[in-house]
């Protein structure tokens, strides 16, 4: 309206803009109905769609907000759990190597105990060996004493031509044991 009033106080242009208006078909009430009729719209979409359309992206940003934080915190204990995984580790492989340690040290004990028992073994059968070499050589030392005993009579007795009486015979025998023992 205020349009109109300028358009009519100007006189030169405001005949110019109401003849143009009229080329153009413009009709002043049908003109006001039809800014009431956009306002109305206007204000019917900004109520019902605009604002919850305004509020459901509100709604969305702090969502992903939300998510954008959760993320991190889940970044962050990801990071603390990753660490504590490699400690775990860690102290798992010192453990281990712990272990392994100290099963090389017992398999030396035991290796060295085992090595102590088959030399004491073997000293308990050498020593029973040599007893028994000791023992043999005793025994085929007396054989063989009354074996060249009994030879030396023998002998002494084809020699001689006579049968050697019993004193004789022992005489003889202990006579060649001392000059074998010599």
């Amino acid at each position: 309206m205020n349009l109109i009033l300028l358009a009519e106080a100007g006189g030169g242009i405001g005949e110019l803009a109401r003849s143009t208006g009229e080329q153009f078909g413009f009709n002043t009430s049908l003109f006001f109905s039809q800014v009431i009729s956009f306002c109305i719209v206007a204000f019917l979409l900004q109520r019902f769609a605009y604002k919850p359309i305004l509020k459901v992206l509100a709604e969305r940003r702090e969502r992903i907000a939300s998510g954008l934080a959760n993320a991190d915190k889940i970044k962050a204990e990801l990071t603390r759990t990753e660490a504590a995984r490699l400690e775990v580790l860690s102290q798992a492989n010192t453990q281990a190597n712990k272990l392994i340690e100290e099963a090389r040290a017992a398999a030396a004990r035991v290796q060295e105990q085992e090595t102590q028992k088959a030399i004491a073994a073997a000293e308990q059968i050498i020593s029973k060996a040599r007893e028994a070499a000791v023992a043999d050589h005793a025994r085929m030392m007396s054989e063989l004493k009354r074996e060249i005993g009994r030879l030396v009579v023998e002998t002494t007795g084809k020699v001689t031509g006579k049968i050697l009486n019993v004193e004789d015979q022992k005489r003889l025998a202990e006579e060649t044991n001392k000059q074998l023992a010599a």
